[in-house]
């Protein structure tokens, strides 16, 4: 997607007073204020006609000067990033509440952990300007909520429609860790994260734990996981093993502030060095306008040789 914009627009300001300057000119017949311009006159019956194309030429050659850009934001080219997945306990104990965020975010309502996390990750995929996010959901069994994907906006509604035991009432790490290698499978990034968020412990699936580990290894697929909610809810001796193995970290949350400090902490600690240059691929048109000018100004030069 293309946007198009000037690259020195504050030019377009001085654009009103050199108008206006021109009609002073005309008014007062001082066609000196535009040096040689009088060879270009014409027999009264083209007079309108050559004054507009005159006016003409001068307004492409401001515009020119303000240089016309078009910014590419989401070219192809420009996604060097990373590939995140977002692996999201959407259990039955998700729908616990009393892990509400500040007053800002919750509204005053009494938000779920499910509810929180997927406020506090959606402003996560927003900040993953150059990278390609996707959504695994988990409770009994695993499913992929949004492809791995550029489209970040498409990303937050795939994870808005989550709700909790969508997925079964239990928690089912290793068939989430599984489903999330499986979503990888055409990533052709040099960097691959798993983020999985859990409040339980492994307690179904077809997968364990031990063994999705091992398959996210050998796709070199690095996870960091988050135990969600009171002490000792979660499985952190588990959840340490699963990062650790897999050159990722381990974080555990008791709060909203401290989830959202963690969301925070992993897009810095996997950062991507080039995001900045998502607004850099340019392409000038100033040359485009010259054209027509210089072209405007030869038709002129030319009638007024044919008298």
């Amino acid at each position: 997607m293309n946007n198009i914009s000037l690259e020195y627009s504050f030019l377009i300001l001085l654009l009103f007073p050199a108008l206006y300057c021109i009609y002073r000119c005309k008014e007062h017949k001082k066609p000196n204020y535009f040096v040689h311009l009088h060879f270009l006159s014409a027999k009264k019956s083209f007079l309108k006609v050559e004054q507009l194309l005159k006016i003409f030429i001068f307004l492409l050659l401001f515009t020119a000067l303000a240089s016309p850009i078009a910014v590419d934001k989401i070219n192809p080219l420009n996604r060097h990033g990373k590939d995140i997945l977002l692996a999201i306990d959407a259990s039955g104990s998700m729908n616990a509440s009393g892990f509400d965020m500040e007053d800002e975010v919750s509204r005053g309502k009494r938000l779920s952990r499910l509810e929180i996390a997927k406020v506090i990750a959606s402003d996560f995929i927003y900040k993953r300007e150059s990278d390609n996010v996707g959504v695994v959901a988990f409770g009994d069994f695993a499913f992929i909520a949004s492809p791995i994907t550029y489209e970040k906006e498409i990303v937050v509604e795939m994870l808005s429609y989550l709700s909790h035991g969508m997925a079964g009432q239990n928690t089912a790490i290793g068939d989430a860790i599984a489903m999330g290698v499986r979503a990888f499978e055409h990533s052709r990034a040099k960097s691959k994260i798993l983020i999985l968020l859990t409040d339980g412990e492994h307690n179904s699936g077809e997968i364990s734990p031990k063994e999705a580990a091992k398959l996210a290894q050998d796709a070199d697929i690095k996870i960091h996981t988050i135990g969600m909610g009171s002490k000792g809810e979660a499985d952190e001796a588990l959840l340490q093993k699963i990062a650790k193995e897999s050159g990722g970290v381990f974080f555990s949350a008791y709060s909203a502030k401290e989830l959202k400090s963690i969301y925070e902490e992993i897009d810095a600690m996997e950062s991507s060095k080039i995001k900045s240059r998502e607004y850099l691929l340019k392409d000038f048109y100033y040359w485009v306008l010259l054209l027509f000018a210089l072209g405007i100004l030869l038709y002129l030069l030319y009638t007024e040789a044919k008298k």
